[in-house]
């Protein structure tokens, strides 16, 4: 059986260890995270399930640590990136230290993008590839003024942002082997945000997440979000809802609330 390479990064735990998990009994694996430990000890358990693990502690947080990884991709034999690691920070904009600004960003917008970016030469060179951006249903949440959402600013924008830079790229990349996928999963019981999905009913298990994910590419889906019944009808609307605002706000005359008449 041939075995390709998946890098995973937030590896360590949660989403990402689901992932490594499933994916151990067909694919070698690179594990990235910050915490070492934690990575070690997957790699032991992966490779009793035949898997060659790699493991390359990394803060996706700073540039060095985006570096790191993306030196590791331009050895061009990555055949599945899986860009899995994140923070939430949640706090009113506010609150939010300026390093903090800095750093999250970085995490969560500017990382997805370096690493798919190091890894394409490589998968377009070798004629297959797989890509997988995790952003979040909140990435969708701008306008919800539902109570129980987190005080969320800076994490809706940078998860705007890699929906939007993935399902572009899935555009782009339309007409090449590549399978691209964005992944946008709800609450999930993970040590996320203080271990808090543990407590709340509708909390999806990580595995369930992960394996949604897999099956997903595999079937196609450039979107997937694990819980969500009619997902095609909700994409189409969305995608009309799109165009109408694109085409017709793109006019060369204001529109006619802005035309007040003269005194």
């Amino acid at each position: 059986m041939t075995r390709t390479l998946a890098l995973i990064t937030g590896a360590s735990s949660g989403i990402g260890a689901a992932y490594a998990r499933l994916l151990a009994d067909d694919h070698d694996l690179v594990l990235v995270a910050r915490r070492a430990d934690r990575l070690t000890d997957l790699a032991e358990e992966l490779r009793a399930q035949g898997a060659a693990v790699e493991v390359l502690p990394a803060d996706l947080m700073t540039h060095d640590g985006i570096a790191a990884v993306t030196g590791r991709l331009a050895a061009g034999d990555v055949r599945m990136l899986i860009s899995n690691a994140g923070a939430g920070g949640y706090a009113p904009l506010i609150d939010v230290e300026t390093t903090d600004i800095d750093r999250l960003l970085t995490l969560n917008a500017v990382a997805p993008i370096r690493l798919v970016h190091a890894a394409l030469p490589g998968m377009l060179a070798a004629g297959e590839g797989a890509i997988v951006t995790v952003a979040s249903l909140l990435a969708l949440s701008g306008g919800l003024t539902d109570p129980r959402a987190p005080r969320r600013t800076l994490y809706v924008a940078a998860k705007a942002a890699t929906l939007g830079f993935t399902r572009t790229l899935t555009g782009e990349l339309a007409d090449t082997p590549l399978r691209v996928q964005v992944l946008l999963p709800g609450v999930v019981a993970t040590e996320w945000n203080s271990g808090a999905g543990h407590s709340i009913p509708w909390a999806m298990t990580p595995e369930d997440v992960a394996s949604a994910s897999l099956i997903g590419l595999r079937r196609g889906e450039t979107v997937c979000a694990p819980g969500l019944e009619g997902q095609d009808s909700a994409l189409n609307a969305l995608l009309a809802a799109e165009t109408a605002f694109v085409t017709g706000g793109n006019q060369p005359t204001l529109a006619a609330r802005y035309t007040e008449p003269r005194a």
